[in-house]
């Protein structure tokens, strides 16, 4: 089953029966968007990849120390929708678990941290966090575009 965007994710996907499918939904997957079908439906092919470029560029202008993204990948908000303890003894998350973002993991060099990059159509994310996504903790959520 090839997906909305032309990659095979719902093979490979362990929660396919949760879902539906990209196709089978319409781009719902999860009850939630994905921010590729969404993109392609109304902008196409080109569209999308000239959002990916743009998401990419407005996370390296953030000029964060060691952070270079040259590639984004489709992510499932439960994957990335870490939940951040604030200063003020609350918790919060700042993703849906049903929507699929674009994002990625780059490592920080000389720690064990890493950087996570998460956007959509309307916010871009980043943050940092341990093994497994311990102990994360905000570094910049804006809103783009």
């Amino acid at each position: 089953m090839v997906s909305i965007c032309g990659s095979d994710c719902c093979a490979v996907c362990p929660r396919l029966a949760d879902c539906g499918g990209c196709q089978k939904t319409g781009g719902y997957p999860f009850g939630g968007e994905c921010v590729a079908a969404q993109c392609i439906t109304s902008a196409g092919h080109e569209g999308f990849s000239a959002m990916k470029e743009s998401m990419a560029e407005a996370f390296n202008s953030l000029a964060i120390p060691g952070l270079r993204v040259d590639d984004l990948n489709l992510l499932n908000g439960f994957y990335v929708n870490l939940e951040y303890h604030l200063p003020n003894g609350q918790s919060v998350k700042l993703l849906e678990d049903n929507k699929v973002y674009l994002g990625n993991q780059i490592e920080q060099s000389g720690s064990e941290r890493c950087y996570g990059v998460v956007g959509d159509e309307h916010h871009l994310l980043v943050c940092t966090y341990g093994c497994n996504g311990a102990d994360p903790e905000i570094i910049c959520y804006k809103r783009w575009r």
